[in-house]
């Protein structure tokens, strides 16, 4: 499953991978980040923590590991990692994943290109 054209012509984030291993596309608020991101290689987000987290797997696999508590997480898993908690990732390649961050700020937006 793609994400749809209007997804894909989203502002894209500044974050610290390269986009021919992800792809993340943002909807930003005052209040939350909503992120798309889109795995095009296998790759791991290392273990770090942060305001609170809520996600939703939508395409392939992603190991998630909260507070030590490793699962695999499929389509229509969801996961909502607390405030504080330290967590980290593996992502196979092909992986769509939808995640909110309380934070807005989390990661800053790509500058428009032009």
């Amino acid at each position: 499953m793609e994400f749809p054209a209007f997804v894909k012509a989203l502002p894209k984030l500044d974050i610290p991978f390269s986009e021919d291993v992800v792809t993340a596309y943002a909807v930003k608020s005052d209040q939350a980040l909503v992120v798309y991101f889109e795995a095009h290689q296998d790759f791991e987000i290392p273990e770090h923590s942060h305001g609170v987290q809520w996600g939703c797997m939508i395409h392939g696999e992603l190991e998630l590991t909260i507070d030590g508590v490793a699962r695999i997480c499929t389509p229509g898993d969801h996961w909502e990692i607390p405030a504080g908690a330290p967590h980290s990732a593996k992502l196979k390649a092909g992986s769509r994943v939808m995640d909110v961050f309380e934070e807005a700020d989390r990661y800053p937006l790509k500058p428009a290109a032009g």
